[in-house]
């Protein structure tokens, strides 16, 4: 068996009672274990948290074009919550609980919002169903804080009937198209190798045009890598073992980067980072390698493939703390925290400590304590004003403010 990883660990977490829901707190906190080196680092990067809430089982946190004013909070089990100017709505944008598999790393995932969104009023969520599928399906908004449940289209369902684990779970558009992340199908060294076959939809970076194309329900751009030759044509990179959370990368050039978090096995976390243009046809190495390192296992792990890509940073589960699992974050784009920007911002659910570093396309720098800490943090966020968010499966959400 494998190491907790990604999401896994939050069995043993959701078995306790969380928080009962709140309304929206105007209270700062720094979250902070008490010690003299995190109150000089604290000083030194000017960032606090401030608590927006409590929830149930946060995952998730975005805003949408055109509606500067909302905020959306996706519930692992299954509900997408709003806040208005700050204020808790009454009424969930969304409830799918009838329709999520919810528990450990199963659940309602992610939310992602079209550039068009004010006029076409479509969305997406990702979440496994009652199946245990990865499942990708279209809504539409009715008023500016109701969902349409009836007006749901199914965009795709990627089979994951065996184990539980290694969901993947994020949804982000890069201008019209939609990018997302799914895990190696779970268990530990990905025994069928799904990482590395083409043929599969697991381990993967994905990309596709959401919106229905000629009787089928989604496009697949044409320059995506593997159109017309050998491998899925919805494969945009491959070898990822659980990206449960990437983010874009905007702040640094004219080309797009990408940054992935990649939850590791046993030893190792690592953060992928490269433009999306090279990002195309990647091979990111999982299971032939656990961040830098070769990865052996007498039930899995393959042959080198050749010519990899590295990640740019990675860190040792022994590194202090307690590591297990890398939440990945953004690289701030909030020009409130002027000392943060640039940098990317990260945790590990375990260790509880926010950190951030700056990402290069070699090798990353700078690697340090924020000198905040989250209990459990589940996910980082950005609204559509660039603000910066990380969620707490215990329940808390809170904007990173300057200090």
């Amino acid at each position: 068996m494998s190491r907790l990883s990604s999401l896994a660990v939050l069995v043993a977490v959701l078995a306790l009672a969380l928080p009962a829901c709140g309304s929206a707190s105007d209270t700062a906190s720094t979250s902070s274990r008490p010690s003299a080196s995190k109150d000089a680092q604290r000083a030194s990067s000017g960032v606090a948290l401030k608590k927006i809430g409590s929830f149930d089982a946060p995952v998730f946190v975005t805003g949408a074009p055109g509606f500067p004013q909302l905020l959306f909070v996706v519930e692992q089990p299954g509900e997408i919550v709003v806040l208005r100017n700050g204020h808790r709505l009454p009424k969930p944008f969304l409830d799918l609980r009838d329709q999520v598999a919810y528990g450990g790393e199963r659940g309602l995932l992610s939310v992602a919002f079209p550039p068009d969104y004010a006029r076409s009023k479509r969305f997406y969520v990702y979440y496994t169903d009652n199946d245990g599928n990865i499942r990708i399906d279209e809504f539409k908004r009715g008023g500016v804080v109701r969902a349409q449940r009836s007006s749901r289209r199914q965009v795709i369902v990627i089979p994951h009937p065996v184990n539980t684990n290694h969901n993947g779970g994020q949804l982000q558009f890069l201008g019209n198209l939609l990018f997302f992340g799914t895990g190696d199908g779970g268990s530990g060294g990905d025994p069928p190798n799904n990482a590395q076959n083409k043929d599969v939809l697991l381990g993967k970076l994905l990309r596709i045009d959401p919106r229905p194309s000629g009787g089928t329900p989604y496009a697949v751009p044409a320059d995506n890598p593997f159109v017309g030759k050998p491998g899925r044509d919805e494969i945009y990179s491959y070898g990822l073992r659980n990206p449960f959370r990437f983010s874009f990368d905007t702040t640094t050039s004219k080309q797009p980067r990408i940054a992935i978090a990649d939850v590791g096995q046993n030893q190792f976390e690592e953060l992928d980072y490269t433009s999306v243009a090279a990002a195309s046809g990647a091979n990111f190495g999982w299971d032939a390698f656990e961040g830098f390192h070769a990865y052996e296992d007498e039930n899995s792990g393959t042959p080198n493939p050749g010519g990899p890509v590295k990640p740019i940073f990675a860190y040792s589960h022994a590194r202090g703390g307690g590591s297990c699992s890398i939440i990945g974050g953004y690289v701030v784009r909030d020009p409130r925290l002027g000392a943060l920007r640039g940098r990317y911002v990260y945790a590990d659910l375990c260790e509880g400590q926010l950190r951030s570093l700056v990402p290069h396309l070699k090798k990353a720098s700078g690697d340090r304590k924020l000198g905040v800490y989250v209990e459990s943090p589940s996910s980082f966020g950005e609204d559509d004003q660039h603000r910066l968010y990380v969620t707490s499966v215990e329940g808390p959400v809170y904007r990173l403010v300057p200090r």
